[in-house]
């Protein structure tokens, strides 16, 4: 009867069937009748949410290749049982984003282009492959996690060679296109408020990712934690928490000093849709989760912890949807609010997202490294008894 529990009714299950046969539905909406009936974009704002929730999956997707190369390549291998986690998150986060990218595209069937098409000197280019490349990377990163269900030894034994090497290639792949989503918005200076646009939205973006990744890393923790009854290994999180702590000081850091040296300090105080956002956005996203952060006590507590995650997610989110769409309203002319299909569709994906990765977690072993460090504790556990019971 177990195998059929899948099939057992829930409040959850029938939410998320309903959110799919939606999202299915404004999906062939949107490849039959095009971008213009399925979507509520216009000639002078041609990118909406889809274009800002592809910025959110690869941006909180960053813990893959962060993590991989504090493990792997600083051998800081505290953090080693949370690798498969970020990488399998960051590889669900590109696939989502890659479908995202497919649907928005005016021309879908010709998503091949870039792949023989070369223009070296546009952006998009640069981001199309290195988010193939990273890809390709993550896949090889992820691999040895299919292989071990299968107890296939040799090809294991074959990546484990060029494992340093994929995951160096990982860094430098994402590192590009992770700035560069924010190059993008360099050539719209007279477009993009002056509030979010900067000749370093590069720097901006990479740095900011750092600390969403790892929020997400801390959030889907939890939420693991939760629903597969693991075990939340808190001198992990809280390490991962101080680094956040670092990478949000050094964000406000160099934002706050670009507005005094650009005389942009001025537009926080003019009453605007744009000024109210941008102080949400920072208030939640950055003075918030740092002085919670800055505490140890607070930053060493389950709750505090979880609720900082959060914080510095929802900031992120604000920022990324305040670039891509906030950002540039006022310049289109137009007001715009994203249509059904395109909210159908993303919830879509998000919801196969998230049931990709519980059936990941349940049938392959994502979470074996943390599960070893809970049986060596219960042996040496096992083992002091005894050497109490001899010794009395």
């Amino acid at each position: 009867m177990k195998s059929y529990d899948f099939l057992k009714p829930s409040f959850w299950k029938i939410i998320s069937a309903i959110i799919i046969i939606g999202g299915l539905y404004s999906t062939y909406n949107r490849f039959a009748h095009g971008l213009g009936a399925s979507t509520n974009l216009y000639d002078t704002g041609p990118w909406g949410l889809w274009i800002g929730f592809d910025f959110l999956g690869v941006g909180l997707a960053a813990a893959g290749f962060t993590i991989a190369a504090t493990v792997h390549i600083f051998n800081i291998h505290k953090f080693e049982p949370i690798v498969r986690p970020a990488i399998l998150t960051a590889f669900i986060g590109y696939s989502l984003v890659v479908c995202l990218l497919i649907v928005d595209l005016g021309r879908p069937e010709n998503f091949w282009h870039p792949l023989i098409m070369w223009n070296v000197h546009s952006v998009m280019f640069e981001i199309t492959w290195c988010i193939i490349c990273y890809s390709t990377v993550l896949t090889l990163e992820f691999a040895p996690v299919v292989l071990e269900k299968y107890n296939l030894k040799k090809p294991i034994r074959i990546l484990k060679k060029f494992s340093i090497g994929v995951v160096i290639a990982g860094v430098i792949f994402s590192t590009l296109h992770q700035s560069s989503f924010g190059s993008l918005y360099l050539i719209v200076p007279g477009r993009l408020h002056p509030l979010w646009y900067s000749s370093l939205l590069p720097v901006h973006f990479f740095i900011s990712c750092i600390g969403a990744g790892l929020s997400m890393i801390i959030f889907e923790s939890f939420l693991n934690a939760r629903a597969f009854n693991t075990s939340i290994r808190m001198n992990i999180l809280s390490g991962l928490a101080f680094a956040i702590l670092i990478d949000l000081i050094l964000e406000f850091i160099l934002k706050l000093t670009e507005f005094i040296a650009a005389g942009k300090l001025i537009y926080l105080t003019i009453p605007s849709t744009e000024a109210y956002l941008f102080y949400l956005e920072v208030f939640i996203g950055t003075l918030l989760p740092v002085y919670i952060l800055s505490n140890k006590k607070l930053r060493e507590d389950r709750k505090w912890l979880f609720i900082s995650s959060v914080l510095v997610i929802s900031g992120f989110i604000l920022d990324r949807m305040n670039v891509s769409i906030t950002g540039v309203a006022a310049s289109s002319g137009k007001n715009y609010f994203p249509s059904f299909d395109e909210i159908s569709i993303t919830l879509m994906l998000v919801v196969l997202a998230i049931l990709a990765f519980r059936f990941v977690v349940k049938n392959f072993p994502v979470f074996t490294g943390e599960k070893s460090l809970q049986i060596i504790g219960r042996e040496r556990s096992a083992k002091n008894s005894k050497q109490l019971i001899v010794s009395e």
